[in-house]
């Protein structure tokens, strides 16, 4: 590679990886990174647990430090440098130096964007004027907070955003013994997660004194930040608030320089991350993907896919093109008690490609039942009706949710199908899994659909089935039946099934429920054999009874809205 001039605008994931992988590949070039901040590389999804106490030094969030990383890798550092503007035509930037108020311009050979992305703040009355409002995206947010809550003592906060940064801010601040209450514009929180899945976790928060406001945004901001308007006119007062309403790419350098912008007004790149200057390339949370199981263009700022766009963009500046195949969405949050994470596409964006799907809800063990500390765990798989692909995947529980993704992801990217998982042969003993992994049970529960022996309906499904008095069968014990059922359901138990199939109608169709689907599977079959047409709960009660709980919870609190 020819000596150059590469400079980099921003730090973090994307640009310090760059910075560092281009030193290992050409020793010769001369590369500049600028930082508008005071820390070029520091652990962004670390700064909610340095709130709460579990990491107790805040010098345990620095990556690397100025002097180190310049050291090491020969690098022209500059922070407290904000790039001002970019002239194409002169290939230049405008600098100014924030510490001693000046401005100057640097040429360039290659500029390589990595802007990143800041907090979104709703264009709300009062939020100028709130004296206790917080955002975190970076150390001095985190040091501001930290502040706070050591020397204010708040005894309660009100989050605004049900996303990953919401929740764990909840948890964080919970555990310093503050009073939560989230504020949620839409009908659930974590919004990768579908309803039913995220109803686990809402009910988990209510558990721990969470209150949840959800489908209900903030309207605005009185008495400095004390009091908050509801958009159902509901007055909160609070101590602080954290702002956590997603965010938004720091694309304003590069529109001003006139490049493409994409989705949400973030950069417009192509498979080599270039931009529409082919001297300019981007990374990182400013940019726009490509999904990558849809291939449509999105948005989606994650840590993995900034820190993997450092490196390739190094290659692909470095003479070595290397492409971009796209973002899955892998993520993964602890939320209290419980892991929730998430891979590939879920049932709302299907939807809006039109795109055609297959659902499997399941609810296995972490591991053995026998073996000591066996914790359940509910796991949704979406998959193609045409070929089987795997499209999305979904996890939550206290413990395995992890590992499961993990694999699911790897699949997915493996090019694997539901006809793959029950060949993949997971480590197994006692402590860890099972004999057949949950991930290897939701591959037979998927070829059961796509082989015909199991048909399924869904939870959402029940009530228009109860309304057009449609055949419901429970077919648990006795003492489930008494603790609770459907409404509207005939009871009979799995094991006598087979003496009472004169009780059960012939000519319509059957849809049956158990616990969790597989004393289900097992009646549909049954009664598939002696000539019946039979659909089984997919999921089970256990899907149902918390997805129509947060529901029915939900339109309670939309009516008295209304």
């Amino acid at each position: 590679m020819e000596k150059q001039k590469i400079v980099i605008v921003g730090g973090v994931a994307g640009g310090a990886t760059a910075a560092a992988r281009l030193r290992r590949l050409n020793e010769n070039s001369h590369i500049v990174l600028l930082e508008r901040g005071e820390h070029i590389s520091f652990a962004n999804c670390g700064l909610p647990y340095y709130i709460g106490g579990s990491i107790e030094k805040r010098e345990k969030l620095l990556v690397q430090t100025v002097e180190g990383m310049s050291r090491r890798f020969r690098l022209d550092i500059r922070n407290l440098s904000e790039v001002l503007s970019i002239s194409r035509e002169a290939k230049t930037v405008t600098i100014r130096d924030l510490r001693a108020g000046t401005e100057y311009e640097e040429a360039y050979d290659v500029l390589l964007l990595s802007p990143g992305a800041k907090p979104f703040l709703p264009p709300i009355e009062g939020i100028t004027e709130a004296r206790n409002l917080f955002s975190l995206r970076n150390i001095p947010d985190t040091d501001k907070l930290k502040a706070y809550v050591d020397e204010i003592k708040p005894e309660s906060a009100v989050i605004v955003g049900g996303g990953f940064i919401g929740l764990e801010m909840a948890e964080n601040l919970h555990e310093l013994g503050i009073k939560i209450r989230l504020v949620e514009v839409s009908e659930q929180v974590m919004d990768a997660l579908d309803f039913e899945m995220a109803a686990i976790l809402q009910e988990h928060l209510r558990g721990k004194g969470v209150e949840l406001y959800l489908k209900n945004g903030l309207d605005r901001i009185e008495a400095e930040g004390k009091k908050l308007i509801l958009q159902n006119g509901e007055e909160l007062y609070t101590d602080m608030i954290i702002m956590a309403a997603g965010v938004q790419p720091e694309s304003k350098l590069a529109a001003d320089a006139g490049l493409e912008l994409g989705n949400r007004k973030s950069i417009r790149v192509n498979e080599f991350l270039q931009t529409s200057d082919p001297y300019i390339y981007a990374v990182g949370d400013a940019i726009e993907v490509k999904d990558y199981i849809s291939g449509q263009n999105c948005f989606v700022p994650l840590a993995w896919p900034a820190n993997r766009q450092g490196r390739i963009v190094a290659d692909t500046i470095s003479g070595k093109p290397t492409p971009y195949k796209g973002t899955l969405g892998t993520a993964i949050a602890k939320v209290f008690d419980l892991t929730v994470a998430t891979t590939g596409n879920n049932e709302k964006s299907l939807q809006g490609q039109g795109e055609e799907y297959e659902v499997v809800h399941i609810h296995p063990n972490s591991h053995a039942g026998y073996y000591p500390g066996a914790a359940p765990l509910a796991l949704k798989l979406l998959f193609s009706p045409h070929n089987g692909g795997l499209l999305g995947a979904q996890a939550v529980g206290v413990k395995g949710a992890d590992k499961r993704i993990d694999v699911l992801a790897t699949a997915i990217k493996g090019g694997l199908s539901i006809y793959d998982l029950p060949e993949l042969e997971l480590a197994y003993a006692p402590p860890f899994s099972s004999a057949k992994d949950p991930v290897n049970m939701l591959g037979y529960v998927a070829l059961n659909m796509q082989e015909g022996s199991l048909e399924t309906f869904q939870w959402h499904e029940v009530e228009n089935l109860q309304e057009s008095g449609a055949f419901l069968l429970d077919v648990r014990e006795k003492t489930e039946w008494e603790a609770g059922h459907i409404e509207g359901a005939v009871h009979v138990p799995l094991d006598e099934l087979r003496e009472r199939l004169e009780e059960l109608p012939s000519s319509e169709t059957i849809y049956l429920y158990c616990h969790a689907g597989l004393r289900g599977y097992l009646a549909t079959r049954i009664l598939q054999e002696n000539g019946f047409t039979v659909k089984n709960l997919d999921g089970g009660n256990k899907t149902y009874k918390v997805a129509v709980t947060e529901r029915n919870l939900l339109e309670r609190q939309v009516s008295v809205l209304e």
